[in-house]
């Protein structure tokens, strides 16, 4: 129970020396600032809203309630010491003072306290979508994982127990065990990829690579697997240096190539392009297939999407872990994520900032 206790404490006032260097810069800021105003002769008065404004920046820029609360505190000291007369005296006994003072340390306190409140909320509020998309995470690939092995499985029994089986049944055999092998690689990848991030985004180590590259290899490994689809490739003329963790970047493009075979059905042509838009690096997959029913546009993303919901579907490629992926790692870049129907296809679209900047 005492463990508890202390890091409760710990946790509501944290000590750390960034923490303590801001707050002392905000804090003499404001006293630097109150000083000029005073040199000005701009009288009394002037003092408290400026020290309210620094509590308020000094809550919302450092962790916990220690360093808000110590500013609250500090800044009613200082206006009525250095910018209230009689100056350089500390004098709750003039007219007003008591109720005016008091009323400074309650705003002051109670700025600091729900500025660190809603903090919490928000830190709460995105451990929750992490927690969101684990188990949406671990439901798709509880399905994803088991009907390929149980395909693998069958497969291969079946070449084992039937010596009568020709060369001819036993290559569609092998290549059907080979697919299903293919695919449980790329969901073993989204996993790492997923595992990469999950924890903390602002771990991902971008470097400015050439976005050419990073198509031309992904499209690269996509032909192996898929001969059969046509894909034109359009970048611009001179070199496009995007800051990315280049094999996350490059694993959303293949998410993204291969959905546009496996859920687009009659695809047999890709677009896959990347060009500068303002500050961003846009880039696009676009398919000739069958497009997204219009009811899963909503949820595409989230990873809750299952098997069998859409045509598209052939019951054990799910469209909604590759996705979920997808935008995690684009998000974690900086960056957003859409998707559309077009008159005759899909169209996948992702942004990625050109100044590292943009981290999450």
């Amino acid at each position: 129970m005492r463990r508890k206790e202390q890091h409760t404490w710990k946790q509501l006032f944290p000590f750390s020396w960034r923490d303590f260097l801001l707050a002392s810069l905000i804090f003499l800021c404001a006293v630097v600032f109150c000083a000029l105003l005073r040199l000005s002769n701009s009288g009394d008065g002037f003092a408290s809203p400026i020290f309210v404004l620094a509590v308020l920046l000094i809550s919302r820029l450092t962790t916990g309630y220690l360093y808000g609360l110590v500013a609250a505190l500090l800044g009613v000291v200082c206006v009525n010491y250095v910018f209230t007369y009689p100056y350089l005296a500390l004098n709750f006994t003039l007219s007003g003072y008591p109720l005016s003072f008091l009323a400074f340390l309650g705003v002051s306190i109670i700025t600091s306290t729900l500025t660190s409140q809603a903090k919490q909320q928000q830190e709460l509020r995105v451990e929750n979508e992490k927690e969101k998309m684990r188990a949406n995470l671990l439901r798709s690939v509880s399905h994803d994982i088991r009907t390929p092995l149980t395909s693998i499985v069958g497969a291969t029994s079946t070449i084992l127990e039937t010596p009568t089986l020709s060369p001819a049944e036993q290559r569609d055999l092998l290549e059907d065990v080979r697919d299903d092998a293919q695919w449980l690689i790329q969901v073993v990848e989204n996993l790492l990829s997923i595992t990469r991030i999950g924890s903390d985004p602002a771990c991902i180590h971008k470097e400015a690579e050439p976005a050419e590259e990073i198509l031309g290899v992904a499209v690269q490994k996509f032909r192996k697997r898929y001969p059969a689809v046509s894909v034109e490739v359009c970048a611009p003329e001179t070199l496009l240096f995007v800051p990315m963790d280049a094999i996350l970047i490059g694993q959303v493009l293949s998410n993204l190539l291969e959905n546009a075979v496996l859920h687009g059905k009659t695809t047999t042509k890709i677009d896959l392009s990347v060009q500068c838009d303002g500050g961003d690096a846009l880039f696009s997959v676009r398919d000739n297939g069958q497009g997204i029913a219009p009811d899963l546009l909503p949820t595409l993303f989230d990873g809750t999407l299952k098997h069998g919901e859409t045509s598209s579907c052939d019951g054990k490629r799910n469209m909604g872990l590759g996705l979920s992926v997808c935008l995690a790692i684009v998000r974690a870049h900086g960056g957003t994520m859409e998707a559309q129907n077009l008159a005759d296809g899909a169209e996948f679209t992702f942004r990625l900032p050109l100044s590292t900047g943009g981290e999450a």
